[in-house]
């Protein structure tokens, strides 16, 4: 009996063993770094002056070295987020989207525009004195070079698409006599200095220029002028894998959210850090931040449809719209 009881014994053990080892695979794994994904809007060591210091708060709060991880286009920083290369990072709102959709992100967090104002304008700027109005821009003549943003910018390309092109039936593909694609940063400087007629850009964008103070910053600036302003566009968000270890997430949540917040001179120089990347403490949010940006999608979808007489399209994307405004309802968004 004694023998039978050791043998019993010992395939509790074993079972209990198995058990173990299974319940720790199927936890993330402790990360030995953080990788954190940045949009080069602007140059490389322009982005790195401006986010070291908060990655290195970062870094000195998650007692792991955070890595930032800079990308040309957004679907880099998707693609970075979807084969596990970012762990967490400061998408727009349609990438944020494409990030939830495609690389099993989650809204988490949402930034606060400095101004006080919620939210941000897509803009169009042409050199100042050319004479290009936003009439002439429509005229289609394919005369003039345009800029857009990546092809996942909200303000680069999805707000102009949706609410200045599409309504009026405009491909900017047949319309201009060149387009092309770049950061807003180059889009500014290439209108400034006459190597485009005009391009997209944002409110924020141009802020972020101004603060910089710079002789070139001034100069670039007073060269152009905005011909047309979209209605206004939710804050970013900030995105985080599913998947990341609990603890992890928890530690993320603790520096966020108390970052730059309170009194007293630690607090006050963290705001300064936070400027420096265009933004108040941070907010808390989910992934009900992204309805509007899926409705401007779903709208634009519509607005396409109709041009093109395509019933199947016209029902799907109303469909997407009621979807939309329930979740809103319930969200209680306005």
């Amino acid at each position: 009996m004694s023998t039978r009881r050791a043998l019993i014994a010992a395939a509790a053990v074993l079972a209990l063993c198995a058990c173990t080892k299974k319940e720790d695979a199927a936890k993330p794994a402790a990360p030995q770094a953080v990788n954190f994904s940045i949009m080069s809007t602007e140059g490389r060591q322009t982005q790195m002056d401006e986010w070291g210091p908060f990655l290195a708060d970062m870094e000195s709060a998650l007692g792991v070295p955070v890595k930032p991880f800079f990308g040309t286009n957004y679907t880099a920083l998707i693609e970075a987020m979807r084969f596990k290369q970012t762990d967490v990072g400061w998408f727009t709102n349609q990438s944020g989207l494409e990030a939830v959709r495609r690389a099993n992100g989650e809204v988490f967090a949402r930034t606060v525009n400095p101004n006080g104002t919620d939210g941000y304008q897509a803009v169009i700027l042409v050199k100042k004195g050319s004479g290009i109005t936003l009439e002439r821009l429509l005229k289609c003549d394919r005369t003039l070079n345009f800029g857009m943003g990546d092809a996942k910018s909200t303000s680069g390309t999805l707000a102009p698409m949706t609410y200045l092109f599409a309504p009026r039936g405009i491909d900017p593909n047949t319309c201009f006599k060149t387009v092309r694609s770049a950061n807003h940063e180059t889009n500014l400087f290439s209108v400034a200095s006459g190597l485009l007629d005009a391009s997209t850009n944002n409110t924020a964008s141009m802020e972020r220029m101004a603060m910089m103070n710079t002789d070139m910053a001034r100069k670039t600036l007073a060269s152009v002028e905005t011909i047309w302003t979209s209605p206004r566009i939710p804050e970013d968000p900030m995105i985080r894998r599913k998947d990341l270890d609990p603890a992890l997430k928890a530690k993320i949540d603790a520096f966020i959210f108390s970052y730059g917040v309170g009194d007293g001179p630690e607090a006050a120089r963290q705001r300064k850090v936070l400027e420096r990347i265009q933004t108040l403490p941070f907010k808390h949010a989910d992934n009900s931040h992204l309805l509007p940006v899926r409705e401007m999608e779903a709208a634009g979808q519509l607005i396409a449809a109709r041009t093109k007489g395509d019933a199947a399209a016209m029902a799907a994307a109303k469909a997407e719209l009621d979807r939309i405004a329930a979740e809103k309802h319930a969200a209680g968004q306005p």
